[in-house]
């Protein structure tokens, strides 16, 4: 049975951290589903990059994901955190058994979600005051059914690891070969 990943974008999304799980998921064979949080297919990044998403989000929400993946950036706090879609979405992800992906700020999300708790995490230096016990030193951490990075510049590996939890880390390995960088660990 393939895997599925759904990855929510919201308005002000890092474009790095939304556009690379999408990618290295589907080229690791994954079925992603793009869902906007807004009522628009159309989500603009943080850099003015536009992105057409697959649906809406009220239109997936009773749909089951192996991996629920959020992109971080300075939208995180406008909609992602705002947005009470989201928080029941990773508690009910979790309670099945199924995976939660976070990146940059989207941690956060997590934390308002209260699953951090007792986890080992990382999160965007920014997050600092909300997030103080974040693991300042790994680019990517994964606590059971929670995989958490830093930012942008963390993103192909914290791509790379995502779709390790989905498959097998010889398929991570693989898709890192094809695009020249080492797989995860």
């Amino acid at each position: 049975m393939s895997q599925s990943a759904l990855v929510i974008l919201h308005p002000g999304f890092e474009e790095m951290e939304a556009v690379a799980p999408i990618d290295i998921l589907r080229r690791g064979e994954i079925s992603v589903t793009v869902a906007s949080l807004s009522t628009e297919r159309l989500v603009t990044g943080k850099n003015s990059v536009s992105i057409q998403t697959d649906a809406l989000l009220d239109e997936v929400l009773d749909n089951a994901f192996d991996m629920l993946v959020l992109p971080g950036g300075p939208g995180v706090n406008q909609g992602l955190r705002q947005d009470p879609r989201v928080q029941s979405m990773v508690q009910q992800q979790l309670a099945a058994g199924r995976k939660v992906a976070a990146i940059c700020a989207a941690p956060l999300v997590l934390l308002d979600a209260g699953v951090l708790t007792g986890k080992a995490y990382t999160a965007h230096f920014t997050t600092e005051n909300e997030l103080p016990g974040r693991d300042t030193t790994a680019a990517v951490v994964v606590d059971g059914q929670i995989t958490t990075s830093q930012g942008a510049g963390t993103a192909t590996a914290f791509s790379l690891q995502v779709l390790a939890e989905l498959t097998e880390t010889s398929t991570a390995a693989k898709i890192a070969e094809s695009i020249c960088l080492q797989a995860p660990q």
